[in-house]
């Protein structure tokens, strides 16, 4: 399969500024089924780049290059078009579920909410599909979840069921911006595992945006290196690992523990 005909989202040349420039001439490209990582320190320009995708930039920000999503310019178009996109065909996962997922609406609610926006479902047509949303995330008793509110499950499992919120009108492309952070290492590896083998079951283009190259290492099929607001290294995953070109890149894999990634140890979600 060629690069080109499986290119989900291509990012060209882009810049932010937001009173002073902040990323400077980014491209990237997302390909069908498979994960790329963007990864550095925090301040890299890492997150706005994934912000700047769904048009959730500060006003103040001013942009230039191209963001398109097959045919469709995404940098510039206008907002009501611009939400027709969003959780339709992209979708984003953000660093702490707490935060995304709304404390008074049950689990049911928030989503059937996408599939009634986006797809027209209602009733028990969008129930059902909430369900099986629940299980191919591995939520347990998905029918009888439906009706909880996220306080009462655990961190990986609010995770999962923003996950599934991201995932409820198959978006072509899915953002997840540091999706473990706020998960304990044994809690981490379960979500991991679930994203990658959602980008392959699904052909879905994941943007996997991370300050953890030890992340990185167990997910990502390629991963291109921030720093200050530039892409410094790119290379499929086993090439950058094994084989750094670049300075930064060097000294962020000397800084992990035992400088040795050997992208094993996925393990099941234990936080129940």
């Amino acid at each position: 399969m060629s690069a080109s005909a499986s290119t989900a989202l291509s990012i060209r040349d882009l810049t932010i500024e937001i009173g002073r420039p902040l990323v400077h001439g980014v491209s990237l490209d997302l390909h069908a089924g498979r994960v790329q990582g963007l990864a550095g320190e925090s301040g890299s320009g890492k997150t706005l780049t994934s912000l700047a995708v769904l048009g959730l930039l500060p006003r103040a920000a001013r942009t230039s290059g191209s963001i398109r999503l097959g045919e469709d310019e995404l940098l510039g178009m206008p907002r009501r078009a611009l939400n027709r996109v969003r959780g339709k065909r992209i979708a984003m996962v953000f660093q702490d579920p707490s935060a995304s997922l709304h404390p008074q609406l049950t689990v049911g609610t928030q989503l059937t909410d996408h599939m009634r926006v986006h797809l027209g479902l209602k009733g028990k047509a969008a129930e059902q599909r909430a369900v099986e949303l629940l299980e191919t995330v591995q939520v347990p008793r998905a029918a009888d979840s439906l009706g909880r509110y996220p306080h009462q499950f655990s961190g990986g499992q609010r995770q999962r069921i923003a996950i599934a919120c991201a995932l409820a009108c198959d978006p072509e492309v899915l953002l997840a911006d540091e999706p473990t952070t706020a998960l304990d290492v044994t809690v981490q590896a379960g979500i991991l595992q679930l994203l990658r083998d959602l980008a392959i079951e699904r052909e879905l283009a994941v943007l996997l945006v991370t300050h953890d190259l030890g992340v990185m290492s167990a997910i990502a099929d390629d991963v291109a290196i921030m720093k200050d607001g530039r892409i410094v290294e790119r290379a499929d995953r086993a090439t950058l690992f094994a084989d750094p070109q670049h300075e930064y890149t060097q000294t962020l894999l000397a800084a992990l523990p035992g400088s040795k990634i050997d992208g094993a140890g996925f393990g099941e979600d234990t936080d129940e």
